[in-house]
Protein backbone atom coordinates (compact mmCIF):
# COMPACT_ATOMS: atom_id res chain seq x y z
CA UNK A 1 0.00 0.00 0.00
CA UNK A 2 1.33 3.14 -1.00
CA UNK A 3 1.53 6.28 1.51
CA UNK A 4 -1.00 8.04 -0.25
CA UNK A 5 -3.48 4.99 0.20
CA UNK A 6 -2.80 4.24 3.90
CA UNK A 7 -3.59 8.35 4.84
CA UNK A 8 -6.88 8.18 2.53
CA UNK A 9 -7.53 4.84 4.40
CA UNK A 10 -8.00 5.89 7.95
CA UNK A 11 -9.22 9.33 6.48
CA UNK A 12 -12.14 7.20 4.60
CA UNK A 13 -12.54 5.02 7.05
CA UNK A 14 -12.83 7.15 9.85
CA UNK A 15 -14.84 6.93 12.74
CA UNK A 16 -14.93 3.01 11.47
CA UNK A 17 -11.14 0.96 11.79
CA UNK A 18 -10.25 0.10 8.36
CA UNK A 19 -10.45 -3.26 6.73
CA UNK A 20 -7.28 -2.92 4.94
CA UNK A 21 -3.67 -3.67 7.44
CA UNK A 22 -1.57 -0.52 8.50
CA UNK A 23 1.90 0.13 6.01
CA UNK A 24 4.11 -2.86 5.94
CA UNK A 25 7.77 -1.57 6.12
CA UNK A 26 9.67 1.44 7.35
CA UNK A 27 9.46 3.54 4.32
CA UNK A 28 5.73 3.37 3.96
CA UNK A 29 5.67 4.35 7.95
CA UNK A 30 7.47 7.49 7.05
CA UNK A 31 5.64 8.14 4.35
CA UNK A 32 2.32 8.42 6.02
CA UNK A 33 3.92 10.13 8.70
CA UNK A 34 5.25 12.91 6.62
CA UNK A 35 1.80 13.39 4.70
CA UNK A 36 -0.10 13.76 8.00
CA UNK A 37 2.37 16.42 8.80
CA UNK A 38 2.00 18.13 5.32
CA UNK A 39 -1.37 18.01 5.18
CA UNK A 40 -2.20 19.20 8.99
CA UNK A 41 -3.53 15.88 10.54
CA UNK A 42 -0.09 14.60 12.33
CA UNK A 43 -2.74 14.97 15.86
CA UNK A 44 -5.55 13.37 13.85
CA UNK A 45 -3.60 10.41 12.36
CA UNK A 46 -2.14 9.78 15.70
CA UNK A 47 -5.03 9.35 17.32
CA UNK A 48 -6.48 7.33 14.22
CA UNK A 49 -3.51 5.54 14.24
CA UNK A 50 -4.25 3.73 17.75
CA UNK A 51 -7.50 3.39 17.53
CA UNK A 52 -7.01 1.22 14.19
CA UNK A 53 -4.15 -0.62 15.90
CA UNK A 54 -1.48 0.21 13.14
CA UNK A 55 1.83 -0.23 14.58
CA UNK A 56 4.81 2.17 12.96
CA UNK A 57 8.46 2.10 13.32
CA UNK A 58 9.85 2.90 16.69
CA UNK A 59 11.72 6.03 14.20
CA UNK A 60 8.25 7.00 12.50
CA UNK A 61 6.71 6.72 15.99
CA UNK A 62 8.59 9.04 17.54
CA UNK A 63 8.66 11.63 14.47
CA UNK A 64 4.67 11.72 14.24
CA UNK A 65 4.64 12.00 18.56
CA UNK A 66 6.92 15.29 18.05
CA UNK A 67 5.06 16.21 15.40
CA UNK A 68 1.97 16.40 17.10
CA UNK A 69 2.60 18.07 19.99
CA UNK A 70 4.90 20.55 18.58
CA UNK A 71 1.43 20.87 16.57
CA UNK A 72 -0.82 20.77 19.26
CA UNK A 73 1.83 23.42 20.71
CA UNK A 74 1.23 25.76 17.91
CA UNK A 75 -2.81 25.26 18.33
CA UNK A 76 -2.71 26.01 21.84
CA UNK A 77 -0.54 29.27 20.89
CA UNK A 78 -3.50 30.53 18.55
CA UNK A 79 -5.80 29.50 21.25
CA UNK A 80 -4.13 31.90 23.40
CA UNK A 81 -4.74 34.99 20.95
CA UNK A 82 -8.36 34.20 20.29
CA UNK A 83 -9.27 34.33 23.46
CA UNK A 84 -7.32 37.32 23.84
CA UNK A 85 -9.02 38.82 20.70
CA UNK A 86 -12.58 38.06 21.96
CA UNK A 87 -11.93 39.40 24.90
CA UNK A 88 -10.70 42.50 23.23
CA UNK A 89 -13.49 42.61 20.68
CA UNK A 90 -15.91 42.15 23.74
CA UNK A 91 -15.33 45.24 25.23
CA UNK A 92 -17.08 47.74 22.11
CA UNK A 93 -19.50 44.90 21.84
CA UNK A 94 -18.17 43.21 18.86
CA UNK A 95 -19.21 39.49 18.85
CA UNK A 96 -17.24 37.65 15.47
CA UNK A 97 -17.93 34.87 14.02
CA UNK A 98 -15.47 32.17 14.14
CA UNK A 99 -14.21 31.18 10.70
CA UNK A 100 -12.33 27.86 10.14
CA UNK A 101 -8.97 27.07 12.87
CA UNK A 102 -9.54 26.11 16.54
CA UNK A 103 -13.64 26.69 16.76
CA UNK A 104 -13.82 24.26 13.71
CA UNK A 105 -11.65 21.74 15.36
CA UNK A 106 -13.22 22.42 18.79
CA UNK A 107 -16.82 20.76 17.62
CA UNK A 108 -15.88 18.47 14.77
CA UNK A 109 -12.53 16.86 16.22
CA UNK A 110 -12.18 14.24 18.75
CA UNK A 111 -9.66 17.12 20.39
CA UNK A 112 -9.10 20.20 18.98
CA UNK A 113 -5.87 19.96 19.23
CA UNK A 114 -5.03 17.11 16.68
CA UNK A 115 -6.07 19.63 13.45
CA UNK A 116 -3.14 22.23 12.26
CA UNK A 117 -4.35 25.72 13.04
CA UNK A 118 -2.06 28.89 12.47
CA UNK A 119 -3.77 31.84 12.65
CA UNK A 120 -6.98 33.27 13.44
CA UNK A 121 -9.42 34.05 11.51
CA UNK A 122 -12.54 36.17 12.46
CA UNK A 123 -15.71 37.48 10.42
CA UNK A 124 -17.40 40.75 11.50
CA UNK A 125 -20.01 42.92 10.19
CA UNK A 126 -18.33 45.31 7.52
CA UNK A 127 -20.14 48.44 9.81
CA UNK A 128 -17.85 47.23 12.55
CA UNK A 129 -14.28 46.76 10.69
CA UNK A 130 -13.27 49.70 12.41
CA UNK A 131 -14.01 49.82 15.57
CA UNK A 132 -12.75 45.99 15.40
CA UNK A 133 -9.62 46.92 14.18
CA UNK A 134 -8.97 49.39 16.94
CA UNK A 135 -10.10 46.66 19.56
CA UNK A 136 -7.03 44.59 18.33
CA UNK A 137 -4.70 47.26 18.20
CA UNK A 138 -5.59 47.97 21.32
CA UNK A 139 -4.18 44.75 23.07
CA UNK A 140 -1.17 45.02 21.31
CA UNK A 141 -1.15 43.89 17.70
CA UNK A 142 -0.41 45.73 14.52
CA UNK A 143 -1.89 46.14 11.43
CA UNK A 144 -0.04 44.94 8.54
CA UNK A 145 -2.52 44.97 5.24
CA UNK A 146 -5.31 45.21 4.15
CA UNK A 147 -7.92 47.13 1.88
CA UNK A 148 -11.56 47.58 2.91
CA UNK A 149 -13.55 47.47 -0.33
CA UNK A 150 -10.58 46.74 -3.26
CA UNK A 151 -12.90 44.04 -5.04
CA UNK A 152 -9.97 41.43 -4.08
CA UNK A 153 -9.76 42.08 -0.59
CA UNK A 154 -11.56 40.21 1.92
CA UNK A 155 -9.85 40.80 5.22
CA UNK A 156 -7.50 43.13 7.37
CA UNK A 157 -3.88 41.37 9.33
CA UNK A 158 -2.89 42.24 12.63
CA UNK A 159 0.06 40.68 14.02
CA UNK A 160 2.03 40.25 17.13
CA UNK A 161 4.36 38.48 18.54
CA UNK A 162 1.63 36.04 19.30
CA UNK A 163 0.50 35.36 15.96
CA UNK A 164 -1.58 36.58 13.01
CA UNK A 165 -5.22 37.53 13.10
CA UNK A 166 -6.85 37.93 9.79
CA UNK A 167 -10.10 40.32 10.51
CA UNK A 168 -12.48 39.63 7.27
CA UNK A 169 -15.55 41.68 6.40
CA UNK A 170 -15.90 38.65 3.06
CA UNK A 171 -15.82 35.61 3.97
CA UNK A 172 -13.24 35.07 0.80
CA UNK A 173 -12.54 36.43 -2.22
CA UNK A 174 -11.21 34.38 -5.37
CA UNK A 175 -11.84 33.90 -9.19
CA UNK A 176 -12.88 37.65 -9.46
CA UNK A 177 -15.58 36.77 -7.25
CA UNK A 178 -16.07 37.83 -3.23
CA UNK A 179 -18.58 36.19 -0.71
CA UNK A 180 -19.76 39.15 0.97
CA UNK A 181 -19.96 38.53 5.04
CA UNK A 182 -23.41 40.80 6.28
CA UNK A 183 -25.36 38.18 5.22
CA UNK A 184 -23.27 34.77 6.56
CA UNK A 185 -23.09 36.98 9.74
CA UNK A 186 -27.09 37.88 10.00
CA UNK A 187 -27.60 33.67 9.87
CA UNK A 188 -24.76 32.93 11.76
CA UNK A 189 -25.89 30.82 15.89
CA UNK A 190 -24.85 32.02 18.81
CA UNK A 191 -22.18 29.78 20.99
CA UNK A 192 -19.42 30.29 23.66
CA UNK A 193 -15.83 29.03 23.43
CA UNK A 194 -13.67 29.11 26.95
CA UNK A 195 -16.62 31.80 28.30
CA UNK A 196 -16.61 33.84 25.61
CA UNK A 197 -19.47 34.57 23.23
CA UNK A 198 -18.61 33.55 19.78
CA UNK A 199 -20.85 33.14 16.83
CA UNK A 200 -20.75 30.19 14.32
CA UNK A 201 -21.83 29.68 10.89
CA UNK A 202 -25.10 28.04 9.98
CA UNK A 203 -24.21 24.49 8.76
CA UNK A 204 -25.65 25.52 5.21
CA UNK A 205 -23.36 28.57 5.00
CA UNK A 206 -20.43 26.49 6.50
CA UNK A 207 -20.61 23.63 3.85
CA UNK A 208 -20.59 26.21 1.47
CA UNK A 209 -17.49 28.31 2.74
CA UNK A 210 -15.47 25.68 3.60
CA UNK A 211 -15.86 24.02 0.60
CA UNK A 212 -14.61 27.56 -1.66
CA UNK A 213 -12.10 28.38 0.51
CA UNK A 214 -10.99 24.25 0.33
CA UNK A 215 -11.19 24.83 -3.54
CA UNK A 216 -9.82 28.62 -3.66
CA UNK A 217 -6.72 26.84 -2.93
CA UNK A 218 -7.39 23.77 -5.04
CA UNK A 219 -7.62 21.16 -2.05
CA UNK A 220 -3.96 21.07 -0.97
CA UNK A 221 -4.31 20.45 2.19
CA UNK A 222 -6.83 17.37 2.76
CA UNK A 223 -7.95 18.98 6.13
CA UNK A 224 -9.56 20.82 4.38
CA UNK A 225 -11.59 18.12 3.03
CA UNK A 226 -12.09 15.72 6.17
CA UNK A 227 -13.17 18.88 7.82
CA UNK A 228 -15.94 18.71 5.41
CA UNK A 229 -16.88 14.85 5.85
CA UNK A 230 -16.75 15.67 9.89
CA UNK A 231 -19.26 18.51 8.93
CA UNK A 232 -21.67 16.32 7.37
CA UNK A 233 -21.60 13.55 9.41
CA UNK A 234 -22.09 16.24 12.83
CA UNK A 235 -25.42 17.69 11.21
CA UNK A 236 -27.28 14.60 9.90
CA UNK A 237 -30.09 17.15 9.28
CA UNK A 238 -28.02 19.36 7.23
CA UNK A 239 -30.47 21.35 4.39
CA UNK A 240 -28.96 20.60 1.17
CA UNK A 241 -31.61 22.51 -0.60
CA UNK A 242 -30.30 25.66 0.98
CA UNK A 243 -26.55 24.51 0.27
CA UNK A 244 -27.44 24.34 -3.21
CA UNK A 245 -29.37 27.59 -3.44
CA UNK A 246 -26.46 29.52 -1.67
CA UNK A 247 -23.63 28.02 -3.70
CA UNK A 248 -25.46 28.93 -6.59
CA UNK A 249 -25.95 32.88 -5.04
CA UNK A 250 -21.80 32.85 -4.53
CA UNK A 251 -21.77 32.61 -8.38
CA UNK A 252 -19.45 29.89 -7.87
CA UNK A 253 -20.84 26.66 -7.44
CA UNK A 254 -18.24 24.95 -9.49
CA UNK A 255 -15.78 25.53 -6.56
CA UNK A 256 -18.20 23.86 -4.04
CA UNK A 257 -18.49 20.74 -6.05
CA UNK A 258 -14.57 20.69 -6.67
CA UNK A 259 -14.30 20.30 -3.02
CA UNK A 260 -17.31 18.09 -1.91
CA UNK A 261 -16.63 15.82 -4.94
CA UNK A 262 -13.19 15.02 -3.62
CA UNK A 263 -14.65 14.61 0.34
CA UNK A 264 -17.31 12.37 -1.24
CA UNK A 265 -14.81 10.05 -3.69
CA UNK A 266 -11.41 10.48 -1.34
CA UNK A 267 -12.96 10.24 2.07
CA UNK A 268 -16.54 9.16 1.74
CA UNK A 269 -18.00 12.18 2.84
CA UNK A 270 -21.81 11.97 2.99
CA UNK A 271 -23.15 14.46 0.38
CA UNK A 272 -25.76 13.37 -1.80
CA UNK A 273 -25.47 12.42 -4.85
CA UNK A 274 -28.15 14.88 -6.52
CA UNK A 275 -26.46 17.62 -4.38
CA UNK A 276 -22.97 16.99 -6.74
CA UNK A 277 -24.98 16.62 -9.63
CA UNK A 278 -27.09 20.18 -9.29
CA UNK A 279 -23.80 22.24 -8.59
CA UNK A 280 -21.92 20.19 -11.50
CA UNK A 281 -19.39 22.56 -13.87
CA UNK A 282 -19.24 21.00 -17.18
CA UNK A 283 -18.14 17.69 -18.12
CA UNK A 284 -14.46 18.49 -19.45
CA UNK A 285 -13.84 20.73 -16.21
CA UNK A 286 -15.39 17.41 -14.09
CA UNK A 287 -12.71 15.10 -15.93
CA UNK A 288 -10.18 17.99 -15.22
CA UNK A 289 -10.45 17.85 -11.58
CA UNK A 290 -11.02 14.26 -11.24
CA UNK A 291 -7.70 13.93 -12.60
CA UNK A 292 -5.99 17.01 -10.66
CA UNK A 293 -7.89 16.37 -7.62
CA UNK A 294 -7.01 12.28 -7.37
CA UNK A 295 -5.74 10.98 -4.07
CA UNK A 296 -2.09 10.30 -5.02
CA UNK A 297 -1.72 14.13 -6.36
CA UNK A 298 -3.79 15.63 -3.31
CA UNK A 299 -1.40 13.31 -0.80
CA UNK A 300 1.39 14.57 -2.04
CA UNK A 301 0.27 18.81 -2.93
CA UNK A 302 1.68 18.56 -6.35
CA UNK A 303 -0.10 21.75 -7.18
CA UNK A 304 1.24 23.58 -4.16
CA UNK A 305 4.88 23.28 -5.35
CA UNK A 306 4.69 24.53 -9.14
CA UNK A 307 3.08 27.76 -9.52
CA UNK A 308 3.00 27.72 -13.72
CA UNK A 309 0.44 24.29 -12.47
CA UNK A 310 -0.87 26.06 -9.86
CA UNK A 311 -2.10 29.19 -11.93
CA UNK A 312 -3.05 26.82 -15.20
CA UNK A 313 -5.47 24.80 -12.79
CA UNK A 314 -6.73 27.78 -11.36
CA UNK A 315 -7.53 29.27 -15.23
CA UNK A 316 -8.81 25.95 -15.95
CA UNK A 317 -11.34 25.77 -13.58
CA UNK A 318 -12.70 28.62 -13.05
CA UNK A 319 -16.16 28.98 -13.30
CA UNK A 320 -15.23 32.58 -15.60
CA UNK A 321 -12.06 32.88 -17.42
CA UNK A 322 -12.21 36.64 -17.59
CA UNK A 323 -12.17 37.26 -13.85
CA UNK A 324 -9.13 34.93 -13.67
CA UNK A 325 -6.31 36.64 -16.14
CA UNK A 326 -5.60 39.70 -13.41
CA UNK A 327 -5.11 37.44 -11.23
CA UNK A 328 -3.07 34.64 -13.29
CA UNK A 329 -0.96 37.97 -14.01
CA UNK A 330 -0.14 38.71 -10.55
CA UNK A 331 0.69 35.14 -9.58
CA UNK A 332 3.09 34.66 -11.86
CA UNK A 333 4.50 37.44 -10.68
CA UNK A 334 4.34 36.27 -7.55
CA UNK A 335 5.96 34.03 -4.92
CA UNK A 336 4.79 30.50 -5.66
CA UNK A 337 2.31 29.11 -3.61
CA UNK A 338 4.15 26.96 -1.62
CA UNK A 339 6.15 29.66 -0.19
CA UNK A 340 2.65 31.08 1.78
CA UNK A 341 1.45 33.38 -0.92
CA UNK A 342 -1.74 31.02 -0.74
CA UNK A 343 -2.50 30.60 2.87
CA UNK A 344 -2.69 27.07 4.12
CA UNK A 345 0.33 25.83 1.91
CA UNK A 346 1.71 22.92 3.23
CA UNK A 347 4.68 23.30 5.23
CA UNK A 348 8.30 21.46 4.64
CA UNK A 349 8.26 18.00 6.69
CA UNK A 350 11.70 17.52 8.92
CA UNK A 351 12.91 14.39 8.37
CA UNK A 352 13.60 11.65 11.17
CA UNK A 353 16.90 12.54 13.17
CA UNK A 354 19.85 10.69 11.43
CA UNK A 355 18.13 10.98 8.17
CA UNK A 356 18.68 14.20 7.55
Amino acid sequence: MTASADLLTLLYAWPEVPDAPGPSDEGACDALVKAAVRHGLAGFVEHALAKADWPLTPDAAALLSREARMSAARVLRVRSLLSRSLAALSAPGVTPVLLKGYGLARRLYPEPLQRATNDVDLLVPRARMLCAVHALEGMGLTTQAGEVDRDDAHHVELTGPDGLVELHYRALAGYGLALEGDALVARAVDATLDGHPVRYLCPEDEAVYLSLHASNHLLQRLAWLFDLKLLARAHPRLDWDRVVTRARRTGLPHLVWYAWDAARRLLDAPVPGWVLKALAPPRWQRALATRLFSGPRLVDAELARNKPAWVAAKLALAPRAGPMVAYALRRLRGPPPGTGAEPGAPRPVRPPAGRR
